[in-house]
């Protein structure tokens, strides 16, 4: 491929430069939300032929650091494996995407900017001094008289590249290392991203052509960008048709890096805490953000490195801090255990999993919860088979490995019903139940949640004999810290076992008395539709002896005299004001405690309601939305 000398002879101009950048910018958003690297990135020729543009220091710069990036970026996805949701995500279709060059990139663009931004200083001086005429200054494109706006609108741009490598490359550094550094470079991309959007008004202004509307710009002043063709590589993609892709706008992609600068930053403010319940807590709400693959990509590869949490932690020793047990962080035989080992590697698919995307992240929880069934009977069959006709007459040693295995099979099935929490809540994300399968879905959810805290309390009974058998030794304060937040989550599991069994039960009333949220279908039956939602939990047994018998005999039980007797709603206010204090430094559970008291109250009122007309009027017309939290419904009552 030749570039035609039209080409590079614009290349030193100012305001060509300045729309190559924005143009560029869009394009590599485009490549981020799924789209190939040929049909995006390298729709610029300028990147085909890079040597060619080498006598044109602020152009070959730019882009070689542009290349650079998008290379460090594969490598984070590629290592991360979460390109597997996009698998066209990594493909370079033999482009050229490295060069030994490439490695001075940022010295070459650094002498760029202390370039433009001498004569940005120069131009300024002049403006102090001021002079008329600016024959003095040598300026860099055709008009003196705009030469400074011009250089504030490439230097933004030329910053904003170099911080966003170096926000890439201080993210890659090994157990976070770079992470605070990151921070102070994504600020910086942020300002450097408010000073180009300012520049939108004035190369807007030097454009002698009749503007786009704002959703269709895909540079900041509105022109055609020179040297681009969207069809360019079309045709190297083998597996699909040749066809262009649309690039995103101006302002959409702005507002992509603004959003993938803030999640990379909420990711920077990791603390790098071992504790593995704050590690998955972090996880999750991450996720409520609804990141890219980027960032998921980044947060994967900073939890797990080298088979070690943050590549520090050995899972093993994760695993120990959580079990109520003298000091056992370190010990040999217990971190080569076959149970321990096998659970560390289910930790580290766990946290892989939860960096995938909401669908994926599902589908994969579902199938591991096997895995983790599996591990809980071996532990359980092991125990008894060592210890079961020897438990009144342990040696001390032989007493410490029992309570060892009897606390590694607690968390064990702690971890799977937590893990079987997550599956139920996410369908709700990802709209899979109907108003007809609410109803089991929160019997399913009741029964999961009540096993969860069973679990939790068992640890929490544990921690404490085992703080009552070292007797008056010094305290250690961090642990009764530990313990009280356990407590604390206890009770707001608590809360959503009443939500989930006061929401069945009201939509139980509702269908045996009134024949309301009842999907007869031709297709399949309710069994079938059970089936279909619960199947990778029946298959793990989790929990055990729970079955669709179980679920109709106790719906069919429900009356509405037993749900006004019991008002789980009205007992779930009783507890939240105990938990404020408790979160009150954590904003994000105080969030979540206000979003659980709006729905209780809302359906205790339709509750009332419903019981004073009487659950079989015809008139009554119930609904549910999802307006206050996004697993737990609120009834809406009206009368017809």
């Amino acid at each position: 491929m030749v570039l035609p000398q039209s080409l590079l002879a614009w290349t030193g101009h100012l305001m060509f430069n300045a729309l190559l950048m924005s143009w560029i910018i869009f394009s590599h958003a485009t490549w981020h939300k799924g789209h190939t690297l040929a049909q995006t990135v390298f729709t610029c020729i300028y990147l085909m032929r890079m040597e060619r543009t080498s006598s044109h220091a602020v152009l070959n710069s730019f882009c070689r650091t542009l290349r650079a990036t998008c290379n460090a970026i594969i490598s984070v996805v590629s290592t991360a494996r979460t390109h597997e949701e996009e698998d066209l995500f990594t493909m370079s279709f033999g482009l050229p995407l490295r060069d030994e060059q490439d490695d001075k990139c940022l010295s070459i663009l650094n002498s760029v900017e202390e370039t433009i931004s001498r004569q940005l200083r120069a131009c300024k001086a002049q403006a102090l001094s001021k002079k008329k005429t600016l024959e003095d200054l040598e300026s860099l494109q055709d008009k003196p008289d705009l030469e400074e706006d011009y250089c504030r609108s490439l230097l933004c741009r030329l910053r904003f590249r170099k911080h966003f490598y170096h926000v890439v490359m201080c993210m890659r550094k090994p157990h976070g290392r770079g992470l605070e550094l990151a921070r102070k470079h994504v600020a910086s991309c942020l300002n450097e991203l408010s000073l180009t959007l300012k520049s939108q008004e004035f190369l807007k202004s030097q454009s002698n052509i009749m503007l786009q509307a704002d959703e269709n710009c895909t540079t900041a002043s509105g022109c055609q960008p020179v040297g681009f063709d969207v069809s360019l590589n079309s045709r190297l993609l083998s597996p699909a048709p040749p066809r262009a892709v649309k690039v995103l706008s101006w302002s959409n992609a702005i507002r992509y890096f603004e959003k993938l600068l803030h999640d990379l930053d909420v990711i920077c403010a990791l603390s790098l805490d071992p504790v593995l319940e704050n590690v998955l807590h972090f996880t999750v709400q991450f996720q409520k953000s609804v990141p890219d693959l980027v960032p998921r990509a980044f947060l994967q590869t900073l939890l797990v490195q080298d088979g070690k949490l943050y590549g520090q932690n050995l899972f093993s020793d994760v695993i120990s801090r959580a079990l109520p047990l003298p000091d056992i962080i370190g010990d040999k035989e217990f971190q080569m255990n076959e149970f321990v080992v096998q659970l560390g590697q289910l930790v580290v698919n766990l946290l892989k999993i939860l960096c995938t995307n909401t669908a994926w992240q599902r589908r994969k929880l579902g199938k591991s919860l096997q895995d983790w069934s599996t591990v809980s009977i071996q532990l359980e069959l092991a125990l008894q088979r060592e210890f079961g006709e020897t438990r009144n007459v342990l040696h001390h040693e032989q007493n410490m490995c029992m309570r060892v295995s009897k606390q590694l099979l607690i968390w064990t099935q702690e971890h799977a019903y937590w893990v079987a929490s997550r599956f139920l809540t996410l369908g709700f994300e990802l709209d899979l139940y109907s108003p007809g399968e609410y109803c089991m879905v929160y019997w399913y959810m009741y029964v999961v949640f009540t096993k969860l805290i069973e679990k939790m309390q068992l640890r929490v009974l544990a921690s404490n004999e085992t703080s009552r058998r070292k007797g008056k030794k010094k305290r250690d304060h961090s642990k009764d810290s530990s313990r009280d937040m356990t407590f604390s989550s206890c009770l707001l599991l608590q809360c959503y076992v009443l939500l989930s069994e006061g929401l069945s039960m009201m939509l139980a009333v509702l269908r045996n008395e009134s024949r309301s949220f009842q999907l007869p279908s031709i297709f399949n039956t309710e069994q079938e539709r059970f089936m279909q939602h619960f199947d990778l939990l029946q298959k793990a047994r989790v929990p055990e002896h729970i079955s669709y018998y179980s679920f109709k005999e106790s719906s069919s039980r429900a009356g509405i005299t037993d749900l006004v007797k019991y008002n789980f709603f009205k007992e779930i206010q009783k507890i939240t004001p105990s938990l404020r204090g408790s979160f009150a430094s954590e904003p994000e559970k105080l969030v979540e405690l206000r979003r659980i008291e709006q729905v209780a109250e809302h359906n205790r009122i339709a509750l009332n309601i419903i019981n004073q007309v009487g659950p079989g009027d015809p008139s009554l017309r119930v609904s549910f939305e999802f307006t206050h939290h996004p697993h737990f419904a609120v009834a809406i009552v009206k009368r017809s």
